[in-house]
């Protein structure tokens, strides 16, 4: 057995010897991980997957490598690093090159074994997946954990459908059946479901199994024509079940030694036509032990308690295991060498019982005799049952000498062969050293007439009866049969007619006609007629007997071959049955042969002389060479130190090519540097510029704010001063009526004491009237005039913020083309300039149409201040009016009624008082209601100018975040 240490290598060779593996273990290679990276020392193997060739493999390590091992090239490669370990691989997807492992941070990524690159990562578990199973096609995947199963669709790698399930529940297993869009889902309560693959419609469910043989599923396998499935756990018993008959047909019960099965696995097989008979077996104790599910016999077993496995995949061909074993290390096992010792050839009849001593024999001394039983054909009866037939052999061996010991070793079985070629070889020779045509030709009328279907098959396939017939005769079934099976034959074909061994190869044919017409190539055929097959022998040998009842006379064999023919006495006798021309041909060969050595030996002899003469010119020739050398010689010498000055001269001139080199290097080197310090500098003044832009405007921005604040603190204290005033001409306003009204009072008690007072207090009530409207107007023109001028200030700030806020929209707009420019023209300096000149002429354009705005604004803020001075006039004129006509119409009023209160009684004037100070109040009131009109107007302006300010302010505040995008 080779070991292999992968060690740190990422490819190498798997074996370094061809391995020749032996019958009792089947070993090819044990190939085991140790590494100085990490602790422990040695990294153990945890899964293995074949891909669809089965010819190479892949197998990760508890560390996450992957490695990929191709036995036929020999080679190995470390296909992936995933840093951590992985619980399920799965090859034979659509891309041949790709495989899916299942991590152990719950997902599932697909890598290429080939550019060893990332394709997918799917993620959706949220437990430890422990099985990928991939549909035939290679399209989708089945990802199971112990909460859910997941379909995949391998072309998009998304997520179809998702199978939730109760906790208390679990899953088993779920897996697609093989050459099917079936998927076959168990769980942990030993319910077993089918579901169709595209709709997830529900198949059908198998029964519960008999309590009497009651097991707790935990692994399953199916044959690869998907009819059975294996079942078995925590138990030495297996159970078959028949998925087409959905019902359970065989329990198989394990040796005492096996108490809990851990995996299942059919061994597949390139002849049986998918219905696999061979089932791998692995149990807790580390064996894993292949049965035969129809005989219910142990055909082999691998692995030890000393070194047992613990999981195992099967190729899809069927040559070789792979195996995990318990201590981390691969072993890769040959189906072939562990089948060797089923597939061995039966050994001879004779063997040998006793030597003879070394002295002459006589015709006495050896005495053998064979005699056959009767032969019982099959009867009809209406049980259909078979009666047996018996096989006598009497073979025995009578030695008048009981001394002999050794001589009978070097006496071989002739009598035998030359009895089984006379009688059962019957013009096998006639075309010899090429196979009997003849017999061949006889066996294919027998099959046309039985299995036209069949014969059909081989010649559309190219397969002639040497293909299927000859390689059974040459070898007289020893290589498709064991020796059981080999004995029971020839029982029957010794006591038969020597047909019976042709109809035997036709039988043989037509019992294995389901696996020979599922093949397809030639080397499926000869692989199929030089190894042993699943076949019952006892099949073949009824249906050899049919075929002798039922084949016509004509294309009988033994109406050809003559009946059984007892040896002559003395002697064997004359075997002449071979072409004799073959014999003469192969004579005259043999003459011609001799005649051409003594031709040969003649020409040799020739060949010295020439020789001789030939050494002699040689020696000559040599003496002249020697002098032709030595002048070569001199002249290499001096050629040589010509070569060796023009190579000095070359190396000075190469030197002197790498100087210049350097320097042109360095030169290059010194333009980029400088070429970067300008670009850097460039750079840093532009961002100097934008800072230097940016604070203008923040402070900008500032003082706008500033102003707006003063502004608005300005128009609070003002509103404060109205409110002011307007209290004072209300206290005012009651103090003088309250004088009114005490005047009033002494007017009445002594009418002559206080008419000067009343007089006097009436100029007094004028004149403060008077004064009232004077200061009334001076207020208004005052507040008139601050309205205006506020007017002005905020027009005047406006008009600022417009201009400045026009201004760095162009300036934003020319930074965003600059950029643009630099970005799209930092190789062409020319273009650079060009766009710097068609700026600047751009700016030339802006500062002209600026220029005119800024004179539309002049004509506008001129034409705005000689209507606010029309206006103000207006207001002074339509002022100065109205007090003229109050004065107009007070005064003479007042002096009417002087003259009038001279001549009316005192209650008339009393009267006209209480007139005078009732109109009084009515016009003060009315003054007051047009005050207070004028006063909300102007704190409605005030409002509405403040919110200009602020929003007109909010948006220069934006302005440097725009620049900055």
């Amino acid at each position: 057995m080779q070991s292999t240490d992968l060690g740190n290598k990422e490819s190498g060779k798997i074996w370094h010897r061809k391995p020749s593996p032996a019958a009792r273990d089947g070993i090819i290679v044990n190939i085991i991980h140790t590494t100085s990276d990490y602790l422990p020392k040695v990294l153990r193997f945890l899964n293995v997957a074949f891909d669809s060739s089965g010819d190479c493999l892949i197998a990760g390590d508890h560390q996450g490598n992957i490695y990929g091992f191709d036995l036929p090239g020999n080679r190995f490669n470390l296909v992936q690093r995933t840093a951590q370990a992985c619980t399920a691989l799965a090859f034979n997807l659509h891309r041949k090159s790709e495989f899916l492992v299942a991590l152990a941070d719950y997902s599932i990524k697909c890598f290429d074994t080939v550019t060893k690159e990332l394709v997918s990562w799917m993620r959706g578990h949220e437990s430890s997946v422990f099985s990928i199973s991939v549909h035939a096609s290679g399209r989708y995947a089945i990802t199971t954990s112990s909460d859910t199963a997941q379909l995949w669709d391998l072309d998009t790698f998304q997520r179809k459908r998702k199978l939730n399930i109760l906790q208390s529940v679990g899953i088993q297993k779920v897996f697609f059946l093989p050459l099917s869009n079936t998927i076959l889902s168990c769980f942990k309560d030993n319910s077993i479901f089918a579901w169709e693959c595209d709709t997830l419609f529900c198949k059908y469910q198998l029964p519960a199994p008999p309590e009497s043989s009651s097991i707790l599923y935990k692994v399953f396998a199916v044959t690869r024509d998907g009819r059975v499935l294996a079942a078995g756990g925590k138990s030495n018993h297996l159970h078959l079940w028949c998925l087409e008959a959905k019902q359970l047909f065989r329990i198989i019960q394990m040796p005492t030694k096996v108490r809990a099965i851990r995996h299942l696995e059919f061994l597949p097989d390139s002849f049986d036509a998918g219905s696999n008979q061979a089932l791998g077996v692995l149990s807790q104790d580390g064996i894993m032990r292949f049965i035969n599910i129809q005989t219910c016999k142990l055909l082999f077993e691998i692995g030890s308690l000393d070194e047992g496995i613990s999981s195992s995949v099967i190729s899809p061909h069927g040559r070789y295991i792979a195996c995990v074993m318990e201590n981390g290390s691969l072993n890769i096992y040959s189906v072939q060498a562990l089948t060797q010792e089923i597939n061995k050839p039966p050994p001879p009849l004779v063997k040998v019982i006793e030597d003879l001593p070394r002295r002459k024999l006589t015709s006495g001394d050896l005495k053998m005799k064979v005699t056959s039983g009767r032969v019982q054909r099959p009867a009809k009866s209406k049980e259909n049952k078979i009666q047996t037939r018996i096989l006598k052999q009497d073979l025995t061996c009578h030695f008048e000498n009981k001394e002999v010991r050794t001589y009978h070793e070097k006496v071989k079985i002739t009598f035998l062969f030359f009895f089984f070629i006379a009688n059962w070889c019957q013009h096998w020779f006639e075309y010899f050293p090429n196979p009997p045509i003849n017999i061949l030709s006889m066996i294919e009328n027998v099959l046309a007439f039985h299995d036209k279907e069949l014969l059909q098959h081989f010649i559309d396939r190219d397969v002639t009866s040497q293909l299927y017939a000859w390689p059974l005769l040459e070898t007289v079934f020893s290589e498709v049969l064991t020796r059981e099976e080999w004995l029971k034959l020839f029982d029957n074909v010794f006591s038969n007619h020597p047909s019976f061994l042709l109809m035997t190869v036709v039988a043989y044919n037509i019992c294995s006609r389901a696996p020979l017409l599922n093949c397809d190539r030639k080397d499926d055929f000869e692989y199929f007629f030089h190894h042993r097959n699943n076949l019952d022998i006892s099949v073949v040998i009824r249906e050899v007997y049919r075929l002798m009842d039922t084949t016509p006379a004509d294309i009988h064999p033994e109406s050809v071959l003559s009946g059984f023919v007892a040896l002559t006495k003395g002697q064997y006798p004359v075997f002449n049955q071979y072409p004799k021309f073959i014999v003469d041909y192969q004579t005259q060969e043999r003459e011609r042969i001799r005649n051409d050595e003594l031709e040969y030996l003649r020409e040799r002899q020739t060949v010295k002389n020439m020789q001789a003469e030939v050494d002699q010119q040689r020696a000559e020739d040599e003496a002249w060479c020697q002098k032709q050398e030595l002048l070569h010689k001199a002249e290499e010498a001096r050629r040589e130190i010509l070569l060796q000055e023009e190579e000095k001269m070359i190396q000075q001139r190469q030197r002197l090519a790498a100087v210049k080199r350097e320097l042109k290097i360095q030169e290059m080197h010194l333009q980029d540097a400088a070429r970067r310090r300008l670009l850097k500098l460039q750079q840093d003044q532009r961002e100097m510029e934008l800072r230097r832009l940016d604070d203008e405007i923040e402070r900008k921005v500032n003082m706008r704010d500033r102003e707006i604040a003063t502004t608005a603190r300005d128009l609070e204290m003002r509103h404060l001063e109205l409110e002011s005033q307007k209290r004072l001409y209300e206290k005012n306003l009651t103090r003088n009526q309250e004088t009114v009204t005490k005047e009033m009072r002494e007017d009445i008690d002594a009418y002559r004491r206080k008419v000067d007072l009343e007089e006097r207090s009436f100029h007094r009530l004028i004149e403060a009237d008077q004064t009232q409207n004077q200061k009334a107007q001076k207020l208004i023109e005052e507040n008139l005039a601050k309205a205006e001028q506020a007017c002005l200030n905020t027009d005047w700030q406006i008009q600022a913020l417009q201009k400045q806020r026009w201004d760095d929209q162009q300036r934003n707009e020319s930074y965003r083309e600059m950029a643009t420019l630099l970005r799209e023209n930092r190789r062409k300096e020319i273009e650079v300039l060009n766009a710097m000149m068609w700026n600047e002429a751009k700016k030339w354009k802006e500062a002209e149409e600026k220029d005119f705005q800024l004179k539309s604004e002049k004509k506008a803020s001129a034409l705005s201040d000689a209507s606010r001075k029309w206006f103000l006039e207006k207001e002074l004129d339509d002022a100065l009016e109205h007090a003229e006509h109050i004065q107009n119409k007070v005064v003479p009023r007042c002096q009417n009624e002087r003259v009038a209160s001279s001549r009316l009684p005192r209650t008339s004037q009393l009267n006209d008082i209480s007139e005078m100070d009732s109109s009084t109040r009515i016009s003060l009131n009315q003054r007051k209601t047009q005050w207070d009109t004028m006063e909300r107007d102007l704190l409605g302006r005030v409002r509405n100018l403040r919110q200009r300010l602020t929003a007109q302010a909010r948006s220069r505040c934006q302005t440097p975040h725009l620049l900055a995008t």
